[in-house]
This record gives structure tokens, C-alpha cells and sequence, in this order.
């Protein structure tokens, strides 16, 4: 009989593709299956033609790109050299999760489909593709997709006569248990200082120079230039690149979720894997405190997802408590849940505090299983090398809104970084430079138009120093914001590069006269010579900000102008605007 083996690998930017191939791999262990679930780049890509079964399960970031942790298997599996007969051996399935909101929805699953059919391997299933979208989110795919998965896979691999399925009234091992020291074992080891280029794995600690705001006290929005030294490091970037950032649980929070659960957080512990083959969390040192697993790691601010409130039902030995948990985890109760945690963005602290017989009765050695780690933050870095060497500079938005909830939602890493005061002593703050999506040209003739409201200039700024400092003009910018005594980032800046001849600026303050005016009304007016710039300049043009109305106003204005100034029909500007588009010389670079 063939071996019952699966291997569910994902590629996950945000979490929701890996807990999605977490839950398959539970699944499949109910069914008896030998289960690995592994991101694709730490899985042995070469060792892909021997196994007999695999199910994807892939996110598609930004612009239609691969998440950071499947950018090398990508980069293998479209080889050239690759025979038509590699994968011929393989069955296999794609889940693919996205949002319909993007133009290039679920690129990478189906681009991904493609090619393993390109390369022999056997669709036991039809692709599925969820959606953000969906009133009930990707699970509205999932589940229906899954339930037919597993007839399939149960048709090819049947269980052995001895065996059922375990029900869903027993709850599955953990991947690790606890093992606590009885005497605390004295402060954590820091990492051993590494050789390493800085990265997700070795992140470098970098010293905090400067926390400035950059808006008025009285505007409602606090925005942060912040600056890091980051000697010795040997980050080397480029405008356009990202600078990720490790964020920590505020203090109070780690101490209110240490006394929910009834945890003595200067307890030290070491873990073990339950499975031989299951690694230990990488970054999280052994031995360990509790306080420093649960202001490090364990992320207590995320919006729970349903499998949080399915694990956490198998430990209530309340009934209201537990019927409730397994009400927010079926199929029918995804709108209820919608309406308690994600539409008021609810924490995973403020649920475990909403269930508090539950709570304080959850094993330690679920934690792992229960509630996901802390995810580095994306930064677009807003100086250059050439200006700044040795220095990153971001320009940070302090998230905090409004919901139902009493108690204003607010962005873990934003709030973490706008409470560190240099000025107070040595902060250090663990980060890592990876390659952004924009490239600007090298040519020295080729001018750039830069669209960038708000925080969206942050890009903007190192692309503008860097080009200077190597002297090349034609440098163009479109900034917007709201006022220009409040929010007009970098003011002194721009009017010194002015005043030099280095800059064109276009400023759009929306609140500063009766009728709002935004960027795309400024492109509007300047037609002539953005067209100027396009048609006979060759110039590359630039966008970033808020994904939500912004650019798709901007590219109608482009549009306008293609038409207005260049006298082409409204489906030639259509196709002039995606030629720019395929040939980069239009680059977004958005976020929601």
C-alpha cells in the first residue's frame, strides 16, 4: 500500500496562508497521515520530485509577488533547465488566498498551478482561490474546497481497516511542552554576535539616534522621522528598499496576559519538541522566561483567527464559555465571529480577558499552537546611504483609531517605536534592510516624476537624496497632505532643493481651502509638462500610499493627460498607461 504521506507547504506574508496550512496538517493527522507543514523556503526543494503528495497554500503580495518566505523556491521552480518530466511523480493541490481589491488577484497561485503542470505534476483538484474579500473572508473557499480534498485524498490513500478518523471532540497533541527549570536560570543569553548580513534570523540591534515628530501637536495624526545607527552592521540599500522591523508587546500587556493565564513570568523554561522532526522556534532562546516569550514572541495584539477559538474550546470548563468558542469556530458562526473580533478589531488579549474560565485553565504548552508570533513590520526607508551613510531613517504614522470598542485600536509596531525615547537612554531596536519593489533608473537623464501623499513620500525622500548626491536632475514631486502648517513632512527640505534648482514640487493641501484638492488634481493641472516629461523626457513615474482611492484616481488623472495632451483616445491612453506599467516605467508601490 502506498505510503500515507502529505506535505502541506505554504508561502505566507501575513499569517493567514500558514495558519490555513497549520489547519490542514491537523487535519490530516486526524486522518492518520504522516504530516510535515513547512514554509517553501526552508523546505529541500530538490527533494520535491520524491514525495507523492503536496498541497500549496500561497498568499500573493504587492504588486503580484511572492511572499519573502517562498522568494527562492520561486525563484528554482521557473528554471529553465528544469525538465517537462520533473514532477511527474506528484499529485498535488493549490490553494491560493488573496483580495480581489488587487489587479493581480491570486497571481501567484495560479501562476504557480501553471508551472507545476509545466512540469509534469498531477492536479488531484481543481485550484481554489480565496478572497478577502468575501463577507466571510477566504474561509468561504476554503471550506467547501477542504471538505472535497479529503474525500479525494481518502479515495487515493484510504484508511487502514483498524483506524478512524479522531473526531473532532479529541483535541491533537502540541507541538511542544514546557519543561520549567526550578530555579531561574538568570538573565536571557543574548544571540552570539554574527557575521551574518542582517536578516529575519539575525536581525542587527540598531541604536535609536532620534524619535522627532514631524506634525503639529495639534494635528490629529502623530507621524515620526526616526533615525537608527546602523555602524558596523554592513546593510548596504538603495532608495526604494524596506527596512523590517521586530516589534515587542507593550509591558502592561505582557504583564495583563501573564495574569490571565495565571503565569509566573520570571519562570524559565526550556521546550521540547513532541515530534523528533519539529524545530524549535528559531529566535526564541533556550532557556527562556516567560516574559520574554510573551513580550518577544507570542503575538497577544493579532485579530484571533477561527482556529484560535476551535483550540481554545478543547480547554473551557465553562459550558457558556465553550459553546460560545464553538459557535465563533464553525462554518455558521464565521459572521458572528466577523462581527465580534474582526469588525471592532478585537485582540487576542481582549478575547482571552472576554473568556476568563477559559483562559486561566489553557495548558502552557498550547501557546504555541495557540496564538501565532510576532511578525516583522515593513518601513519604507526615507534617507540614502549617500546622504545619511551609516543611518536608516523611516517616517512612522503612530496607528490608533476608533472602533465600537472602548479602548482606541492601536498598531503594535507604531506605538512601540513612537514610546522609545533615545533621550532617556540607550534604545536598541532589532532590524533588517530587504529590497523594496521600486527601482529607480541609473541613467542620469532620465527624469522621475514621484507621486507620494503623506507617508507615501517616505521613498520619495531617499530617492531624492540619493539623486542628488549623485547629480542627476529632473527630479519631480507630487506631495499631498492635509494642511501646510500641520502635516507638510520635511517642508525646510524640499524648499532648500527648490530654492537650488534640484526639485520641482507640486504640493495638494486637502484642508486648506473650501474645495478639496488632492495630488491627482495637481497631475490635472501640470499636464503639459508631465506629458513633456513622459513623451520626450522618457521619464519613469512613481507612486506610494494608501491603497484605498488614491491610486486608482492618480492613473485616471495620467490617463487624462495622455488623452488631453497627447491626443490619444481613451483606449490608446488606457494601453500607453499599461505599456508604462509592463515596461516599469510606472511603479506603485501601495498599502492598506
Amino acid at each position: 500500500m502506498a505510503a500515507r504521506k502529505i506535505l502541506v507547504l505554504f508561502g505566507s506574508q501575513t499569517g493567514t496562508a500558514e495558519d490555513t496550512a497549520e489547519r490542514i496538517g491537523r487535519e490530516a493527522k486526524r486522518r492518520h497521515f504522516q504530516c510535515k507543514v513547512e514554509a517553501l523556503d526552508s523546505y529541500n526543494v530538490a527533494h520535491l520530485i520524491q514525495e507523492p503528495l503536496v498541497v500549496f497554500v500561497c498568499a500573493t503580495t504587492g504588486q503580484g509577488d511572492p511572499p519573502d518566505n517562498m522568494k527562492n523556491f520561486w525563484r528554482f521552480l521557473f528554471r529553465k533547465s528544469l525538465p517537462a518530466t520533473s514532477l511527474c511523480q506528484v499529485d498535488y493541490a493549490v490553494l491560493g488566498l488573496g483580495d480581489s481589491s488587487y489587479p493581480k488577484f491570486n497571481f501567484i497561485a495560479k501562476k504557480l498551478h501553471k508551472r507545476l503542470l509545466q512540469l509534469g505534476g498531477n492536479p488531484i483538484m481543481p485550484m481554489a482561490l480565496g478572497d478577502d474579500q468575501h463577507d466571510l473572508g477566504p474561509d468561504a473557499v476554503i471550506d467547501p474546497w477542504l471538505f472535497d480534498l479529503w474525500r479525494k485524498i481518502l479515495a487515493l490513500y484510504p484508511l487502514p481497516s483498524s483506524l478512524n478518523i479522531i473526531g473532532p471532540d479529541t483535541v491533537l497533541p502540541p507541538k511542544f511542552t514546557f519543561q520549567f527549570l526550578e530555579e531561574n536560570s538568570g538573565p536571557i543569553q543574548q544571540e552570539e554576535v554574527t557575521r551574518e548580513a542582517p536578516s529575519e534570523m539575525h536581525p542587527f540591534s540598531a541604536r535609536m539616534v532620534s524619535n522627532q515628530r514631524v506634525t503639529a501637536e495639534s494635528h490629529f495624526q502623530d507621524v515620526r522621522l526616526i533615525e537608527f545607527d546602523v555602524t558596523g552592521s554592513g546593510m548596504e540599500y538603495a532608495a526604494g528598499d524596506v527596512v523590517m522591523i521586530q516589534p515587542r508587546n507593550a509591558p502592561e500587556d505582557v504583564q495583563l496576559f501573564c495574569d490571565l493565564l495565571r503565569l509566573d513570568p520570571d519562570k524559565h523554561f526550556v521546550l521540547r519538541p513532541t515530534e523528533s522532526d519539529t524545530p524549535l522556534p528559531a529566535l526564541l532562546p533556550q532557556p527562556c522566561s516567560i516574559r520574554h516569550l510573551v513580550s518577544h514572541y507570542l503575538d497577544i495584539s493579532c485579530i484571533p483567527r477561527r482556529s484560535f477559538f476551535d483550540l481554545l474550546s478543547y480547554f473551557s470548563p465553562n459550558e457558556l464559555e465553550r459553546e460560545k468558542l464553538r459557535e465563533f469556530s464553525s462554518a455558521q458562526g464565521q459572521e458572528d465571529l466577523y462581527a465580534y473580533c474582526n469588525r471592532p478589531r478585537r485582540t487576542t488579549l481582549e478575547v482571552l480577558y472576554d473568556f476568563p474560565h477559559t483562559t486561566c485553565a489553557i495548558p502552557c504548552d498550547y501557546l504555541f499552537d495557540l496564538i501565532p508570533r510576532i511578525r516583522p513590520r515593513a518601513f519604507s526607508i526615507a534617507s540614502s546611504m549617500l546622504a545619511f551613510p551609516n543611518k536608516i531613517q523611516i517616517l512612522l504614522a503612530v496607528v490608533q483609531y476608533k472602533t465600537r470598542l472602548s479602548k482606541p485600536r492601536r498598531g503594535l509596531c507604531s506605538s512601540w517605536l513612537a514610546s522609545l525615547d533615545p533621550q532617556n537612554g540607550a534604545v536598541r531596536v532589532p532590524l533588517w534592510v530587504k529590497k523594496g519593489g521600486m527601482k529607480f533608473p541609473t541613467d542620469p537623464d532620465l527624469p522621475v516624476i514621484m507621486i507620494g501623499p503623506g507617508t507615501g513620500v517616505a521613498p520619495f525622500r531617499a530617492a531624492i537624496q540619493e539623486r542628488v548626491a549623485q547629480g542627476k536632475k529632473g527630479n519631480c514631486l507630487f506631495f499631498g497632505c492635509r494642511q501646510r502648517s500641520k502635516d507638510f513632512y520635511c517642508q525646510a527640505e524640499w524648499e532648500e532643493l527648490v530654492k537650488r534648482g534640484l526639485l520641482t514640487l507640486f504640493t495638494a493641501f486637502s484642508r486648506d481651502q473650501e474645495q478639496k484638492v488632492y495630488v491627482q488634481h495637481r497631475i490635472r493641472e501640470n499636464k503639459k509638462l508631465i506629458w513633456d516629461l513622459v513623451s520626450q523626457g522618457n521619464a519613469y513615474i512613481y507612486l506610494a500610499g494608501n491603497a484605498k482611492q488614491m491610486p486608482e484616481a492618480v492613473a485616471e488623472a495620467l490617463k487624462f493627460v495622455f488623452q488631453s495632451e497627447g491626443g490619444l483616445s481613451v483606449s490608446e491612453a488606457e494601453e500607453y498607461f499599461a505599456t508604462l506599467d509592463r515596461t516599469c516605467r510606472f511603479q506603485a508601490e501601495t498599502w492598506s
